[in-house]
């Protein structure tokens, strides 16, 4: 998953690693390309279930005044708006409880269940002089509110006051409810620690797409960031590791000397202020706690955990490598970072663990991990074969199965319920156990014909901790995720039940995500591709229709200063051999309407260099391909820069 990265690093950059990158974009007709040349007034993410344009404008005054049916159960929303509203138009933005006449904005909760809303949905009316939403519950008042701030002027998303703005919007009727119940976001907070704040910022950043999960990865081998009472050293030992920059996985392990002070944790008050936070965004907080692999931190904090003699040697990850993913899954693990299934020591700690992770998350499921345990150790330790002999137990997936039947006990204990990688399925897990599909898609449809409750987060179109474009541009992982491929994602499978699937998310693995900054950049624009899979009708996705929104909205990410990435203007590369064994470059874009202009000289093209037009081969001393992308007569992608080097390795052997 997250972490086939490591093994797969070392091969995958070799000729056919960015196979995937060679991307046939579909062919837009020409009056489409017209269309998203033509900046949409309405540009609302993700698309509205229904939304008619009427006549006219409604104008934001100088003094606004919001009503609201019950104010105390909407107090989120009101607070939302009246920041929104004030900080950069200037308005002053009030309440009043009088009469809906006074009021330019109207927040009703219906007093007749309107059952096509459901719990989230809502209707938002903008008239010339007024505005109203209308919704069953406060939530559905949330989202018809972000709805509405999408419908501002971009630098409605400013901090500070913004002068010479007519703050007008166009009249709409809007009826909207999501699609499935559960989306969500991962964090992995555990490889590289983000603190209380950065992580309210990240649920600040998501509400805006109306997603309601935030799942936190919680505990892994670089890290364990929750306190939990009665075990100190989780935090005090396994809180902690070198501080290691560069490309994570060939770090070179630690000395004795370096210092163990990067990382940090959350305190069980921590935990409380984000979980109340959440909440008053309408956003659940699961935890996670990734057991029996994915556990070196929680080992080098208790070694007695272990199977293996020696881990009391064992220190908490910083990036170096520790499996050997060259025979595939289950990795061979370099050292043993799995607690003990046959270790009564390991159900008491899971125990103490899981029945203060219960009581700080009110959340309903608690996330157990069960992915990518090596089983090497195991098969050779004296005391997981006694314990397979005891319990007749034939292989090691039954001996993880042993193992994850044990925890879900305790989770359920606790009034929880348990979910699991989809690993967990193949030691026989009882049909209450939950899945979380991340690999191929077929896991989760085999999970929701055994009638399992699945969330749908399949990394071939939701791992966004995944490279955006081409290597030579981002941050190398072991695979490749494009906005367009990630809009491609269905979070129900053909051929089953939709009852079985709660919903979807998107994953962020942080092995190479070293700051917020970075976060947001890897979420953003795929965070909105897979916010529209999971909340709008199937039948309303359209991808020339939603980039053209994405257009819309990377101006308004850069009012509000979040950053994102606008790898989906850069060319794509495809490399091959003529028959005479000469190297042959077709470039093509996965967004419609731009033009590539590039170089061999080793100057940085602009538009009055050669345009592509038709496949290249390289002059025979050339040693750099330089191109940039233009839409008309303004650069809209980066300028990248190919060695020859590089594309004659992706073609193979002359």
């Amino acid at each position: 998953m997250k972490h086939t990265l490591l093994a797969l690093c070392c091969s995958a950059f070799c000729l056919t690693a960015f196979s995937q990158t060679s991307v046939k974009p579909t062919i837009i007709p020409a009056s489409v390309i017209s269309v998203l040349n033509t900046p949409p007034e309405i540009a609302i993410i993700p698309e509205p279930v229904s939304l008619t344009k009427g006549e006219g404008h409604f104008v934001l005054p100088e003094n606004v005044a919001i009503h609201a049916t019950v104010a105390a159960d909407l107090k989120q929303a009101i607070s939302f708006l009246q920041e929104r509203l004030s900080q950069p138009t200037g308005s002053y933005v009030s309440t009043t409880t009088g009469s809906t006449a006074t009021a330019q904005i109207r927040l009703i909760l219906n007093e007749k269940e309107n059952h096509l809303l459901g719990t989230e949905g809502y209707q938002l009316s903008v008239t010339p002089s007024h505005i109203t939403i209308r919704a069953n519950k406060p939530a559905g008042i949330f989202y018809g509110a972000q709805s509405l701030i999408q419908l501002f002027p971009k630098e409605i998303e400013s901090k500070e006051l913004v002068e010479n703005i007519e703050w007008a919007i166009p009249c709409v009727e809007v009826t909207d409810y999501p699609r499935l119940g559960w989306r969500g976001l991962m964090f992995d907070v555990a490889r590289h620690f983000f603190t209380k704040e950065e992580v309210k910022q990240y649920i600040n950043a998501m509400v805006r797409y109306k997603y309601n999960i935030l799942h936190l990865h919680l505990t892994d081998d670089e890290g364990w960031r929750i306190e939990i009472k009665g075990l100190p050293k989780l935090t005090e030992v396994g809180a902690w590791s070198v501080k290691k920059v560069g490309t994570f996985g060939d770090f070179i392990p630690p000395t004795a000397d370096e210092p163990r002070n990067y990382g940090g944790f959350y305190t069980q008050d921590d935990i409380r202020e984000l979980v109340k936070y959440a909440k008053e965004r309408f956003v659940n907080i699961m935890p996670e706690i990734d057991v029996p692999g994915h556990s070196l931190a929680t080992i080098a904090s208790y070694p007695e955990l272990s199977c293996t003699p020696g881990a009391e040697n064992y220190k908490v990850r910083s990036g170096e490598k520790i499996m050997d993913w060259s025979r595939g899954a289950p990795p061979t693990a370099l050292i043993d970072n799995t607690l003990c299934p046959a270790n009564e020591k390991v159900y008491s700690f899971l125990d103490t663990v899981i029945t203060q992770v219960a009581a700080l998350f009110p959340f309903e499921y608690i996330h157990m991990g069960g992915d990518e345990a090596p089983f090497n150790f195991w098969e050779k330790n004296d005391a997981v074969k006694a314990l397979m002999q005891r319990e007749g137990l034939k292989d090691m997936h039954q001996v993880q199965g042993y193992f994850e039947k044990r925890v879900q006990k305790i989770v359920e204990a606790k009034g929880k319920k348990f979910i699991g990688w989809d690993e967990i399925m193949a030691g026989g897990l009882p049909t209450s156990a939950a899945v979380m599909n991340w690999r191929d898609v077929k896991y989760g449809k085999e999970a929701a014909l055994q009638k399992r409750e699945v969330v749908m987060s399949p990394a071939a179109y939701a791992y966004i901790d995944y490279m955006q474009a081409d290597a030579i541009t981002e941050p190398r992982v072991y695979a490749s995720l494009r906005l367009s491929k990630a809009y491609e994602f269905d979070p129900i499978p053909a051929g089953v039940d939709p009852k079985y699937i709660k919903g979807g998310q998107a994953n962020l693995w942080t092995e190479q995500v070293f700051t917020i900054r970075q976060a947001e950049y890897m979420t953003w624009p795929r965070g909105m591709a897979i916010a529209e899979s999971v909340w709008s009708p199937v039948e309303k996705k359209n991808w020339p229709n939603f980039f053209a929104r994405v257009e819309q909205h990377f101006k308004r990410l850069d009012v509000a200063e979040t950053k994102y990435a606008p790898s989906v203007y850069d060319p794509i590369f495809k490399v091959s051999r003529t028959a005479d064994r000469q190297l042959s470059i077709e470039l093509s874009t996965e967004v419609p309407g731009l033009d590539i202009y590039y170089s061999f000289d080793n100057s940085f093209p602009d538009r009055f260099y050669p345009k592509y037009r038709e496949k290249l081969t390289p002059p025979k001393d050339a040693t750099m391909l330089k191109v940039i992308t233009y839409r008309g007569k303004n650069p809209v992608g980066r300028m990248m820069n190919m060695p020859i080097e590089e594309m004659n390795k992706r073609a193979g052997k002359k």
